[in-house]
């Protein structure tokens, strides 16, 4: 039987997190289960490989996609990096990219607004490095992301002196990702888009990247 560390990565506790973020309307307490579980779900060890899949199995996906919706700052972050961590899956990964593109933009600025919902800069950059990682390695989603007109909002946070250099940074990593992708380019360009859209050019910005700092020379 599980002992110790273990009995954390048990399904029963997976659906007590879910329920919890099924059923509570407290933000502090919504933001605490997004956070265990998105702790639980992180790295590349055994037991984080098999959250990620009990998320999945338990129906957790849609739960935590809803929640992107809250009008909690705290809340849309810690969601948004549970569905990162969890999007290391590759089914996961495939759904998330179907079912949360739309949501993850809508709490992207736009030109209107320094910041959708009035996020912090640091939920900005959980949706952008969320956004990253869900289109890694699958044009599809990042056929999904020009589809939700996600572009336009990447691109304008990453042109803009209203924004930090850590949201530029996550938007041109986006955009050159999405570039990245040939079978794509024609559909880019058709909806007027061109590749200095996509090569965001940043000498010596440093910006925070998952948990490290990063130099972007390009």
């Amino acid at each position: 039987p599980p002992a110790g560390f273990e009995l954390l990565y048990q399904p029963d506790v997976v659906r007590l997190y879910l329920s919890i973020l099924t059923e509570s309307q407290n933000f502090n307490t919504l933001e605490a289960a997004a956070g265990a579980l998105q702790n639980l779900s992180a790295g590349n060890w055994t037991w984080s490989t098999y959250i990620r899949a009990t998320v999945r199995k338990e129906r957790g996906l849609p739960v935590l996609v809803e929640l992107l919706q809250s009008d909690s700052d705290k809340v849309v972050r810690a969601v948004s990096i549970a569905l990162r961590n969890l999007s290391m899956d590759r089914r996961n990964k495939d759904l998330i990219g179907s079912y949360a593109m739309g949501e993850l933009v809508r709490n992207l600025p736009s030109r209107q607004q320094r910041s959708a919902k009035n996020l912090e800069e640091d939920t900005v950059v959980a949706v952008l490095n969320t956004i990253h990682e869900i289109i890694t390695d699958s044009s599809e989603n990042a056929r999904s992301l020009i589809q939700t007109q996600g572009i336009q909002k990447l691109v304008a946070i990453s042109k803009s002196s209203n924004h930090s250099g850590r949201r530029a940074g996550g938007a041109s990593h986006v955009l050159q990702m999405i570039w990245s992708y040939k079978e794509l380019r024609n559909a880019l360009q058709k909806d007027g888009w061109n590749k200095s859209h996509f090569q965001v050019k940043m000498l010596g910005l440093r910006f925070s990247y998952g948990n490290a700092w990063v130099e972007d020379v390009l």
